[in-house]
């Protein structure tokens, strides 16, 4: 079976800058992968290139979520979405004067039939695809464990919670494969240990893919089958967490540090 995703030789230069160096990955159906790397290894850029913020300078994306394998460069970043993949944000992007459920309608909204003519006239289809839309948001929020937030305003939830909730959003657009920045930054050590189990209860309930960048090591090397390496944009390590704890590259561009300290 092919990957559900598989970057090939992916080049990505801002002028004289190559942020990005013939990068080639590729992810599983039911994998939880991640992506590593110092700060300014060209993480984030990559995310960007294959989600259709950047379009890479050179390289393919692939995506193959139904046995049928379609070419995603160049393409905006809402039909990406579309088409199966969203993401979250290393900078918490909610709408913060919006409620916790109108939060993850929005996510809705982004794979719903309903048009202007629809949205004008208000029909009886229009009508019951946004009770469907309310329904199924609150349905997200529950297997997030945000229910309780439910009409509370974005602005007003605990950090963590702010975090659930993008994801919560990025659930919404019903994709194959979820793309996470950094979930963990700025959590405490029980939020991240809910975050450990819920990336688990993603990936095994919902049958969701992940792809996660993230520098808290003990939560990568505890979820991830595989692990990517980058460093200036190149990669250097590729395997399994035991196989990338002792890789020598990796721990070099780490700074000489264990990669779990």
């Amino acid at each position: 079976m092919k990957p559900i995703l598989e970057v090939k030789n992916m080049t990505m230069d801002f002028g004289g800058l190559r942020a990005i160096d013939d990068l080639n990955l590729f992810i599983n159906k039911g994998e939880i992968v991640a992506l590593i790397g110092p700060n300014g290894a060209g993480k984030t850029t990559f995310f960007n290139c294959i989600t259709g913020i950047y379009p890479p300078t050179s390289g393919d994306v692939f995506i193959n979520p139904q046995g049928k394998q379609e070419r995603i460069n160049g393409l905006k970043t809402n039909v990406v979405t579309r088409k199966g993949l969203a993401r979250t944000f290393q900078n918490i992007r909610i709408f913060t004067s919006m409620t916790v459920l109108e939060n993850v309608m929005v996510g809705c909204h982004a794979v719903t039939k309903t048009g202007v003519i629809g949205a004008i006239f208000r029909g009886k289809a229009t009508q019951a695809e946004e009770k469907f839309i309310v329904e199924k948001s609150y349905e997200i929020l529950k297997k997030i464990g945000l229910a309780k937030y439910v009409d509370e305003l974005a602005i007003n939830l605990p950090y963590g919670a702010q975090r659930l909730l993008e994801i919560a959003r990025a659930m919404a657009t019903d994709p194959f494969l979820l793309l996470l920045d950094e979930p963990a930054a700025g959590m405490n050590p029980q939020e991240t240990s809910e975050l450990d189990e819920l990336i688990l209860k993603i990936r095994d309930e919902e049958g969701i893919s992940i792809l996660l960048i993230e520098h808290d090591m003990k939560l990568v090397m505890s979820l991830s089958e595989r692990i990517y390496v980058v460093d200036y944009g190149k990669k250097i390590g590729e395997g399994a967490p035991e196989e990338i704890r002792n890789n020598p590259m990796v721990i070099k561009a780490y700074l000489g540090e264990e990669i779990d300290a």
